[in-house]
């Protein structure tokens, strides 16, 4: 790793113990600096959480932000799902503390080669194939971000001419002051997150930052039939080149195939690995079919174009199971898509007022308490032939700790429901 004499007795400061947080924690214990941890959440996550510290020197607080707790940091590292107007980071800034992402971290001490990639749909697909692309391709690659493993987490492990495939989302980028991938992508732009930016021109701003450092030795790809991303080449000072849809391949491909020419990889290799893809757990993830009833995992759908995406893929009639923590989203951008392909909807969650206020008069409309409530009224609306969506167009941090737990648990009870009816 680069840097790591920057860190050593380096008074640290991390808001938030989820997975970012802890990974971050750990890390730097092993660099010898000294680590304080708040979170003003005291749940059995943040408790579990806190038992896998791997130092027992980690000063940690929670269910609540302190002053005095925080007063000695020189370094704040801030967690994702924290807001810029959160105490600790407010605190911070008074005092003329730096106060950078998990990401910033990982940067610092990554030798390896970082393609960046962004967007509001299809980051995560993208993402994962980039990562197959580069190990088919012959050369070591980590896969890690917003996908899942935390970039702390793989630091370590990575040595020069080692690439890493990088998801990231806007809440990431908001804190990053050198972070420079040699490649940024941008898929694509819409509303999202109108619940932590005041506009779109704010949630812009924040995801146009993946190419803030960059220079004219760096690439950044661009979606050209996105109208939003195509303008952003006007900011940039690195080489810029766009991909889009054409021919056989989706957006995602075509993505994934523009990266692969910067990199002068083989085209038989990108189109091998698109032939053999199966997709991502919890997109679009063919679960069971029961009694003809076939059963769709979309839990990462966490924005209407997600759930318009899908629903253009399935053929078949459709009862669609949505709704969780409200993010601001306009659920009438789905009425098209639905048409007369959704049967029936069944909604959870926080959001699920405002959902059906979009899509009364559209559409058959019923409640749910909890997700195993809402698989079990779903099949008994369907019908041999018809399929059950879960896709939330929603947060799930009402009733779920992430989009994982939530995919898992649709799963299981999918299979419950198929031990019972088979």
């Amino acid at each position: 790793m680069k840097n790591t004499e920057y860190f050593r007795n380096k008074n640290i400061l991390i808001i938030g113990l989820q997975r970012s947080g802890l990974s971050a924690a750990n890390l730097l214990c092993r660099l010898s600096a000294k680590v304080s941890i708040t979170d003003n959440q005291d749940n059995s996550i943040i408790r579990h959480n806190m038992g896998c510290l791997k130092s027992d020197n980690v000063k940690v607080e929670v269910g609540i932000h302190s002053r005095d707790f925080s007063k000695e940091a020189e370094l704040v590292i801030i967690s994702p799902g924290v807001p810029n107007d959160s105490l600790p980071v407010v605190w911070a800034k008074e005092r003329g503390v730096p106060v950078i992402s998990e990401i910033e971290l990982g940067w610092m001490l990554s030798p390896a080669e970082i393609i960046a990639i962004t967007g509001t749909c299809g980051k995560t697909t993208v993402t994962t194939l980039v990562g197959r692309m580069i190990e088919s391709w012959g050369k070591r690659s980590f896969t890690c971000g917003n996908i899942g493993n935390p970039f702390t987490l793989e630091v370590e492990k990575m040595r020069e001419g080692d690439f890493v495939a990088l998801e990231v989302s806007s809440f990431q980028l908001e804190n990053i002051y050198k972070f420079k991938p040699k490649i940024a992508v941008i898929l694509n732009l819409s509303p999202n997150h109108l619940d932590r930016y005041n506009d779109m021109q704010e949630y812009i701003a924040a995801k146009e930052r993946i190419f803030l450092n960059q220079d004219v030795n760096d690439y950044l790809l661009l979606n050209y039939d996105d109208e939003l991303v195509r303008n952003l080449s006007k900011k940039a000072k690195s080489k810029v080149d766009y991909f889009k849809k054409g021919g056989s391949l989706n957006p995602n491909q075509e993505a994934v195939l523009a990266i692969s020419k910067i990199l002068n990889i083989e085209e038989r290799i990108v189109f091998d690995l698109f032939k053999n893809f199966k997709g991502v757990e919890h997109r679009m993830e063919e679960v069971l079919e029961i009694n003809g009833v076939k059963f769709i995992n979309d839990s990462k759908s966490t924005t209407t174009e997600a759930t318009v995406w899908a629903l253009n893929n399935i053929p078949s009639p459709v009862i669609l199971i949505s709704g969780g923590r409200e993010k601001g989203n306009d659920y009438s951008n789905v009425i098209a898509a639905a048409g007369n392909k959704v049967k029936s909807l069944v909604l959870i969650g926080e959001a699920k007022d405002r959902i059906r206020q979009a899509f009364k008069g559209q559409v058959k409309i019923f409640e749910a308490q909890d997700l195993k409530e809402a698989v079990n009224e779903a099949f008994a609306f369907a019908s041999a032939g018809d399929t059950v969506l879960f896709s939330p167009m929603c947060k799930s941090f009402d009733m779920f700790s992430n989009y994982e737990e939530r995919g898992r648990l649709f799963k299981e009870q999918v299979s419950r429901l198929a031990g019972i009816k088979n």
